[in-house]
């Protein structure tokens, strides 16, 4: 029989776990269950040398700051560290690794089928992320391009690059880092959608946390007719980027016509032979449990109120980015989505009875 909880956590990267610390301050009983097979989230499979560009303090979970790191900007290691003593501190019931298969109604409940067993839950929470779910755009003759295609989310570092023809493709701060990484040992070329924005060299990732949040506010203000410029796809200048700049390889070319067998074609008929496609074109949320609800509109996406699904009461989603709340894909930023996904659970739940004053 399935056991059943107050609430299940589908999740143990970053938003299962500020969402978790949230839970366990509301007194409720959860559990978090992860498809991983050890603590960090996505933060194991990105590439070797990333770093975060924002100091420690401005990469923390809630309750516990991010240690200082020795560099000014802490590396993947630390990030994955930090997020394993972090789920150790706080005591956070992780099972792993849990492949959750489906989502589905039952009575009583949420029923969260997985190869390791079944749970009814009475509300759940979805913090699969985006990591799992990377996107390629359906360019032009891209199914006939004999070269080799990665994205973002498979590039661990440059060494089997060597000597080839690289092609870059997405113009955030993920495209920039690997541009500036690869083409130390290869011919890279950047392609971006629209020119690179670049920040001055002094202003870190406090600012694109400072600016998302402030349009978030706009927006919400029905007073408000514009929002801030500006976003977190502009890009960081960490050290790698600054010296791909003095070495005048930072600058981006605009999207070519369509690859053929060896390469690409530009719009003015000219050809470029390419070895290898890195695509750094972003992610799409990881939602596929959720189908049998049959929530999710054309764009695939559930529509939502903040972090709480319309469509399914005793559903709520954490930390996919813009859409259920502003830099919820950041370290920093989940924590507003968390503690409100956690607010609403407990509120659903444990319902303010009526005094018996009210009530005469």
């Amino acid at each position: 029989m399935p056991a059943k909880l107050d609430v299940v956590v589908i999740g143990g990267g970053q938003a299962g776990l500020a969402t978790a610390y949230f839970l366990r301050r509301a007194g409720l009983d959860y559990l978090v269950l992860d498809n991983q097979s050890a603590p960090g989230g996505a933060w194991q499979h990105t590439w070797d040398s990333l770093h975060l560009f924002s100091p420690s303090q401005w990469s923390s979970l809630p309750g516990w700051q991010m240690p200082v790191t020795h560099d000014t900007y802490p590396s993947r290691n630390e990030v994955i560290d930090y997020l394993a003593r972090y789920e150790e501190r706080y005591h956070i019931p992780v099972r792993r690794p849990v492949h959750v298969k489906s989502v589905s109604r039952v009575q009583g409940g949420l029923l969260v089928s997985t190869d390791r067993g079944e749970w009814i839950a009475r509300a759940v929470v979805s913090a699969t992320g985006t990591w799992s779910a990377p996107y390629v755009p359906d360019y032009p003759g891209r199914e006939i391009f004999s070269g080799r295609q990665m994205h973002s989310a498979q590039y661990r570092n440059p060494d089997d690059l060597r000597g080839q023809n690289v092609l870059v493709v997405g113009g955030g701060n993920s495209g920039a880092q690997i541009l500036a990484e690869i083409s130390t040992v290869c011919d890279a070329t950047w392609v971006t959608p629209q020119e690179p924005v670049f920040l001055p060299d002094d202003v870190d990732g406090r600012v694109l946390f400072e600016r998302a949040t402030a349009r978030w506010q706009a927006l919400r203000d029905r007073h408000t007719t514009t929002a801030p410029v500006g976003g977190l796809g502009d890009i960081v200048m960490v050290a790698s980027v600054r010296e791909a700049r003095a070495r005048g390889v930072l600058h981006a070319m605009h999207p070519f016509s369509h690859f053929d067998a060896d390469g690409v074609v530009w719009s003015d008929g000219t050809h470029s032979r390419v070895d290898v496609v890195i695509w750094c074109t972003g992610f799409r949320p990881a939602l596929k449990h959720l189908d049998p609800l049959q929530i999710c509109d054309a764009n695939g996406l559930p529509r939502t109120d903040g972090t709480h699904a319309r469509d399914e009461g005793r559903l709520w989603l954490v930390g996919y980015g813009e859409w259920c709340g502003a830099a919820s894909a950041t370290l920093i930023g989940v924590m507003r989505g968390a503690r409100e996904a956690a607010h609403g659970i407990a509120q659903y739940l444990r319902p303010i009875q009526p005094s018996n004053a009210s009530a005469s």
